[in-house]
C-alpha cells in the first residue's frame, strides 16, 4: 500500500518553514498523545511522531482556548484525520457539523469549496482555511455564469448541483446534492419539476454512473475529479491479478469502466461504512491514498491494499498551517452576502428532503448497463 508521510515543520524544498512550532516531544507529551499514535502509527514513522504529537498537543489547547473546532475531511493525512480533527467525514457532513457545533472559529482543515459550504451554513461563524491554494480540480471546473448560460440553453429544466463547488455555483443552483443522494435528488427534482431530464454538474463520471442508476436523462458538464480520473479498469485487474480475494470499493467519481469492475460503489462515508460492517479480510480503496489510511485505523484487522492516487490540494493542509489559522485567526472565508442567501436555499433543499429508505449505494448490475447523457 501507498502511505503518505508528511515531515510538517518542512517545506517542500525540506528546509524549516521559518515559523514552524518547535515543541518538545517530553515523557508527558508522549503519554498524552499515546492514544493517537496507536491509530497513526503504521503510516507516521516515530522520527516524524516526535515532531508532530507537540504540535497536536498545542493545537488542541488553540482550541480550547479559543472556541474553535476543526473539520478533517476524509482525505486529510491520519495525523490531522486523528490528532486533532473534532469532526470528520465527508465535505457536507463536515459542514453539517459546524452548523450544530458552539465554536466560533471553524478550521476547514479540506479545500476552498469545502469552507465556502460550511460559511453557507453557519453565516455568523468564522470560518478559517489553512492554505488558499487548497482548491480542487472539479470546483474549478465550473462558474456561477457557465450556470446561467446551461439555464438559457435548457430553460425549465431543473439544475442540480454536486456539493464539491463554490457557494457562486451553489447560488445558480435549484438543489445540490453528494454522491451518496444524487440519485435520490435527481428523481426528486424531475418529479417536481414535471420532467423527464435533470441537468447534473458538474462531475461527468457522476452524472454518467447516475445516469445508469434512474430513468431519468441526464445532462452533464466535462468536469473530472483528478484524483478519481485517473484509475483506470486495468488498475482494477492488477489488483485482482495480484490479490484475488480483495474486495474492491469504488468511488462514483471515477470512470463507468471503474464500477462496472468493482464490487461495491459509494461515497467515502458509504465506504468507510462498508468496511466497518463486512470486516473484509483484504480491500481496495478507489479513491485518495489518506482514506485508505484513516479508515484502517478503525478497522485494523483489514488489510488495505493500493492502487491510491494523492490529491495535491488536500495535501496542501499540515499541522503547521492548521496551527498557524488558529494562532493567527488568518485566511478567513468570506461569501457575499446575496450569494450565500441563494447558496444556502440549494444545500437547504437537499437537506431537508427526507432521508433513502435504503442505505445509498450504486446498483453495481445496473452500473454496467451503458446509458448515454448528453454532454454539455
Amino acid at each position: 500500500m501507498l502511505t503518505l508521510s508528511i515531515t510538517e515543520n518542512q517545506m517542500a524544498d525540506g528546509f524549516a518553514a521559518p515559523n514552524a512550532f518547535k515543541g518538545e516531544f517530553t515523557p508527558e507529551i508522549e503519554a498524552q498523545t499515546a492514544p493517537i499514535w496507536e491509530k497513526v502509527k503504521h503510516h507516521v514513522t516515530p522520527m516524524e511522531w516526535r515532531v508532530q504529537a507537540p504540535l497536536i498537543v498545542e493545537i488542541n489547547r488553540l482550541k480550547r482556548e479559543k472556541n474553535a473546532a476543526i473539520l478533517a475531511h476524509n482525505y486529510m493525512t491520519p495525523d490531522i484525520f486523528h490528532g486533532v480533527g473534532d469532526f470528520v467525514g465527508d465535505s457536507l457532513a463536515l459542514a453539517k457539523e459546524a452548523a450544530k457545533s458552539d465554536a466560533q472559529i471553524i478550521v476547514q482543515a479540506g479545500v476552498h469549496f469545502m469552507a465556502e459550504t460550511s460559511k453557507v451554513l453557519s453565516p455568523q461563524k468564522k470560518i478559517l482555511i489553512p492554505d488558499l491554494k487548497a482548491g480542487c480540480s472539479l470546483a474549478s471546473s465550473i462558474t456561477g455564469a457557465d450556470v446561467r448560460l446551461i439555464k438559457q440553453r435548457y430553460p425549465g429544466v431543473p439544475v442540480v448541483t454536486y456539493v464539491n463547488t463554490t457557494a457562486d455555483v451553489k447560488a445558480e443552483t435549484d438543489i445540490c446534492c453528494t454522491s451518496a443522494n444524487a440519485v435520490q435528488v435527481v428523481e426528486w427534482a424531475a418529479k417536481e419539476w414535471g420532467t423527464d431530464k435533470v441537468i447534473l454538474i458538474p462531475d461527468e463520471f457522476l452524472a454518467r454512473n447516475v445516469a445508469r442508476q434512474t430513468d431519468v436523462k441526464i445532462i452533464a458538464w466535462a468536469g473530472h475529479c483528478e484524483v478519481h480520473k485517473r484509475f483506470t479498469a486495468q488498475d482494477i485487474a492488477d489488483m485482482r491479478a495480484a490479490w484475488p480475494g480483495a474486495e474492491v470499493l469504488a468511488h462514483p467519481e471515477c470512470p463507468a469502466e471503474i464500477l462496472e469492475a468493482a464490487d461495491f460503489a459509494g461515497s467515502t462515508a458509504a465506504m468507510n461504512d462498508y468496511v466497518a460492517a463486512k470486516k473484509p479480510a483484504q480491500v481496495v480503496l478507489i479513491t485518495e491514498c489518506s482514506m485508505a489510511s484513516n479508515v484502517q485505523a478503525e478497522s485494523p484487522a483489514t488489510q488495505f491494499i493500493g492502487p491510491c492516487n494523492m490529491c495535491p490540494h488536500m495535501k496542501r493542509i499540515t499541522l503547521q498551517n492548521i496551527y498557524d489559522a488558529l494562532v493567527h485567526e488568518q485566511y478567513e472565508v468570506t461569501v457575499d452576502a446575496e450569494v450565500l442567501d441563494r447558496a444556502r436555499l440549494a444545500v437547504q433543499r437537499m437537506i431537508d428532503l427526507p432521508p433513502p429508505a435504503v442505505p445509498a449505494r450504486y446498483d453495481l448490475v445496473k452500473a454496467k448497463h451503458h446509458v448515454d447523457v448528453e454532454l454539455i
